[in-house]
């Protein structure tokens, strides 16, 4: 961010999960709810940044939470019967035992297809030094580097 500010750029754009852990794996917890299965609503940490960078950087840091139809868009009607398409074929594979699959769209028809056969045995790395993360790092992306 100062390496922004000193070459003429007269702003940064930091973005992060509610589910970033500090350094020491904590996160932030906007609430707990008594009797609910998932009880730690995660939220909050976009302020928490904002503050930390305000005092590492001396500059002003707002931090801005983003809901789902900023994120994503208004949702068609369309893509509410596909999730729920997709919905019902994750669900009935469960119930059928078949996991390590997931659902897609092949044409009109849902289908599932094994997890194997989408991603390989192998862990697919991004390369540091390739052409699609030189570009990110051209256009001011920070990969914490």
């Amino acid at each position: 961010m100062k390496a922004d500010k000193a070459n003429g750029k007269g702003f940064s754009i930091v973005a992060c999960s509610e589910g970033a852990k500090s350094l020491d794996g904590k996160q932030v917890v906007a609430k707990v709810i008594e009797d609910s299965a998932d009880s730690i609503r995660l939220g909050g940490v976009g302020a928490v940044v904002a503050d930390q960078l305000e005092r590492l950087t001396g500059s002003e840091a707002r931090a801005t939470t983003l809901g789902h139809i900023q994120r994503g868009g208004t949702p068609t009607a369309h893509d509410r019967v596909l999730s729920s398409r997709y919905g019902y074929a994750a669900v009935e594979l469960c119930m059928q035992g078949k996991f390590g699959r997931m659902v897609a769209l092949q044409g009109d028809e849902i289908v599932d297809v094994s997890l194997e056969d989408v991603i390989g045995q192998k862990t697919k790395n991004v390369d540091p030094n390739g052409e699609l993360v030189t570009l990110a790092k051209a256009m001011g992306v920070c990969f914490g580097d």
